[in-house]
């Protein structure tokens, strides 16, 4: 089973990459897929891409979703 993650976008990097947050683990992912990211905002990760934007509302409903269930703990973005 595959699963994609809600992360918040820390830094913008060259090379269409960025540094991006879940549970307190910072990881650099791809950006290529998404257009007008800034830092602040938060996207769908899977297997170290963005694939879209997300609601910041509803991101926190899913990382605190997350974090209840102990999911968290075990990111590796």
């Amino acid at each position: 089973m595959c699963l994609a993650i809600p992360v918040q976008i820390t830094e913008l990097m060259d090379n269409d990459r960025a540094l991006a947050s879940a549970g307190g683990v910072v990881r650099e992912i791809g950006t290529a897929l998404v257009d007008d990211l800034q830092v602040g905002d938060y996207v769908i990760l899977h297997v170290g891409y963005a694939l879209s934007k997300l609601d910041e509302q509803e991101a926190l409903q899913t990382l605190q979703t997350m974090e209840q269930m102990g999911a968290l703990t075990e990111v590796t973005a």
